[in-house]
C-alpha cells in the first residue's frame, strides 16, 4: 500500500521537473515583460507548482488498466461510495483492537489524511498564483474534485470501458477540506512570495545591465529560432504524411522552413523594428545605443548579423542540401566557436555590451532609462 502512495510522487518530480524545463523561458520571459524583472521566488512558486501538478494527476489517474480492457474491467471494475462520511465506518472496522500509534498509522486513516493533504497546494496555489480568495480557492477543489472522481468513474470519459477506480464522495469531501485549509494557511506563503501589484509597481523602473539579463536575452533568442524552425519543420513534414509522401523528399523546403524563415524572423526583421533590439532583448528590456542614441539601419543590420545571425547560418549550414561535408563542418566549428566567444565575452566587456556591441560600437541599455 505504502508503494502506492510514494510511486506517485517519484511520477510528480521527474514529470514536473520535465514540464517546469519546457515552460521555464515562457515563464522568464513573461515575468521580465508584467514584472520588469525576474522574480526568482515566483519562478520557485511556478516549480513547485508543475510538480504539483504532475503528482497530483498521477496520485488520482494513475495507475491505468493496461492489456485487454474488457478481461480488466470484468475482474477489476470498481464502483462508487455515494454515502458521506462513509470512510468513518471503514476506520472503526479496520482499526478495532489497534492502539494510537497503530491506528494513526493504518491505511484507513492515511487514506483520509492523504486525500486532504494533497488539495492543501491547491488552496495555496489558487491564492498565491491568482490572488483569489478563500472562497474561490475552495470552491475550485470542489470543482476539481468531482472532476477528478467523475474522470474515474466515468473511465476517461469512456475511454476505458469502467469504472477503474472507485468514484468516492469521501474523496470529495476530503479535497475540499484539504483545498480551505491551503487557502487559510497561504498567506503564510503570501508574506515570502512578492505580490503581483508588489513587482508591476516597479515595472517601467530601469535596471542594470547584467551578465544574466544579457544571456537571458541571447538565450530567448535562441529559443525563439530554434522554436520556429520546429514548428515549420514539423508542420511540413505531417502535411507531407497526410498527402502521402515520403518524409523528407523536398530537402529544399527544408532547408527554407527550418533555416532562412528563421533566419529572417529572428534576425534579420528586428534591425528594422524601433531601436534595433532582438526580440530576447526586447523581453528583458534592453536595447543598443551608439553615442546614446539609436543607431542608423546599416548600424543595426550589422550588429543583427554580425554575430547572431552568422551564428544561425553556420550552424544551418550542414543541412543545407548540396553542402559538402567537409565546409558543413567546419561550418558547424565555426558557429560553435562564434557561440562560445559570444557568450564569454559579456561579462569581460564595458557596460556587457557583448561580442557584438564591441565589434560595431554598440552599447547595451535598459530601455526604460
Amino acid at each position: 500500500m505504502r508503494d502506492a502512495w510514494t510511486w506517485p510522487a517519484y511520477v510528480g518530480v521527474i514529470g514536473g521537473t520535465l514540464l517546469f524545463a519546457a515552460i521555464f523561458l515562457p515563464v522568464v520571459a513573461w515575468q521580465y515583460r508584467r514584472y520588469g524583472r525576474l522574480s526568482g521566488r515566483r519562478v520557485l512558486l511556478v516549480a513547485a507548482v508543475t510538480t504539483y501538478a504532475v503528482g497530483l494527476a498521477a496520485y488520482t489517474l494513475l495507475p491505468l488498466p493496461t492489456g485487454d480492457l474488457a478481461q480488466w474491467c470484468a475482474q477489476h471494475a470498481a464502483g462508487h461510495n455515494l454515502r458521506p462520511l462513509g470512510f468513518l465506518a471503514d476506520i472503526r472496522t479496520d482499526t478495532a483492537g489497534l492502539g494510537v500509534r497503530a491506528t494513526l498509522l493504518s491505511a484507513a486513516v492515511l487514506q483520509v489524511v492523504l486525500n486532504v493533504v494533497l488539495f492543501v497546494p491547491w488552496g495555496v496555489a489558487v491564492r498565491a498564483l491568482l490572488r483569489r480568495g478563500v472562497l474561490v480557492a475552495t470552491l475550485s477543489g470542489l470543482a476539481a474534485s468531482v472532476l477528478i472522481e467523475t474522470t474515474q468513474y466515468t473511465g476517461i470519459f469512456g475511454i476505458i470501458p469502467c469504472s477503474y477506480r472507485v468514484a468516492d464522495v469521501d474523496d470529495v469531501l476530503m479535497n475540499t477540506l484539504g483545498a480551505l485549509l491551503g487557502a487559510l494557511v497561504a498567506p503564510l506563503v503570501l508574506r515570502v512570495v512578492p505580490s503581483v501589484q508588489a513587482l508591476e509597481v516597479a515595472r517601467r523602473q530601469p535596471r542594470p545591465v547584467t551578465v544574466w539579463r544579457r544571456w537571458t536575452g541571447m538565450l530567448l533568442d535562441w529559443a525563439l529560432a530554434t522554436t520556429l524552425a520546429t514548428v515549420l519543420l514539423t508542420l511540413w513534414r505531417v502535411g507531407e504524411a497526410v498527402a502521402g509522401q515520403e518524409p523528407g523528399s523536398r530537402p529544399g523546403v527544408e532547408a527554407v522552413l527550418g533555416l532562412a524563415v528563421p533566419w529572417v524572423a529572428v534576425f534579420v526583421v528586428p534591425p528594422f523594428v524601433g531601436d534595433g533590439a532582438s526580440w530576447g532583448q526586447r523581453v528583458v528590456w534592453l536595447g543598443p545605443r551608439w553615442a546614446g542614441r539609436v543607431g542608423g539601419l546599416a548600424q543595426r543590420v550589422a550588429r543583427a548579423g554580425v554575430v547572431g545571425g552568422a551564428w544561425w547560418v553556420l550552424d544551418g549550414l550542414a543541412d543545407v542540401p548540396g553542402v559538402p561535408e567537409p565546409v558543413g563542418s567546419l561550418a558547424g566549428l565555426l558557429a560553435t566557436l562564434l557561440v562560445v566567444a559570444a557568450v564569454l565575452a559579456v561579462p569581460f566587456t564595458r557596460g556587457r555590451r557583448g561580442l557584438s556591441g564591441t565589434l560595431t560600437g554598440a552599447d547595451v541599455v535598459d530601455v526604460r532609462g
